[in-house]
């Protein structure tokens, strides 16, 4: 690995990082940074889930996320390829949540997939597909 290819790898796992805190101290701000304007963000494998815009995809989020009293989520064992200014990522993903009305944490786990592009503010998902593989004590039985 060179040291473009290392660099190259340390922000996109930042980005990916930015993500999770995004989501999980609800920073829709924060959010938006990781996306570009045009992306396209799709959570069809969640309970409920959805294709959309960034700010349509907000919009889904907030008040799904406002109602949970705890999320964490884990991003680990990256499969990153970059090719120039693109990146390709797989991303695995845990996350113990508690949601309202359960007495036990509620956890899923799978992988994100992005697209990612090399802007002028840095990496950015340009595209993001969530696939749960599993999911203990869903709120959808």
């Amino acid at each position: 690995m060179d040291a473009q290819q290392a660099t190259d790898t340390l922000e996109i796992q930042h980005l990916l990082t930015e993500y999770c805190r995004a989501v999980d101290t609800r920073d829709w701000d924060r959010y938006r940074r990781v996306f570009t304007d045009d992306a396209v963000i799709d959570y069809r494998s969640s309970p409920f889930g959805i294709v959309g815009t960034v700010d349509e995809v907000i919009a889904w989020l907030e008040p799904g996320l406002s109602s949970l009293t705890m999320t964490m989520h884990y991003v680990m064992n990256l499969d990153i390829a970059v090719d120039g200014d693109s990146a390709t990522v797989i991303a695995q993903f845990y996350n113990p949540m508690q949601i309202p009305g359960f007495d036990e944490l509620s956890t899923c786990g799978g992988y994100y997939h992005h697209t990612m592009t090399r802007t002028a503010d840095g990496w950015r998902s340009t595209g993001m597909r969530e696939e749960i593989v599993w999911f203990v004590n869903s709120p959808v039985g």
